[in-house]
């Protein structure tokens, strides 16, 4: 993935995560390698931001990949996968 491109994707999962988000953080700080679990969400609240992701990047993901996904790459990676 293009670094351009790959900041536009971190940047749009960024705002997704802010607005489904109950627990504040400095979303600016969040980078590819930045757990999930950091940001206060859980494989079931995932699941729960799982079709905010999807409408805003057009695209459906199998609920079981993302359940699997630990940080914030492997979310890249599975928009990455999808979208190509």
């Amino acid at each position: 993935m293009d670094v351009d491109v790959a900041a536009e994707v971190l940047a749009r999962l960024r705002g997704v995560l802010r607005e489904s988000a109950v627990e504040e953080h400095d979303w600016d700080a969040v980078v590819a390698e930045t757990p999930i679990e950091s940001l206060g969400f859980d494989s079931l609240t995932i699941l729960d931001v799982l079709y905010d992701v999807e409408e805003e990047f057009g695209i459906a993901l199998d609920p079981k990949q993302v359940v699997k996904t630990r940080t914030i790459g492997e979310i890249i990676a599975l928009l990455e996968e999808n979208t190509s």
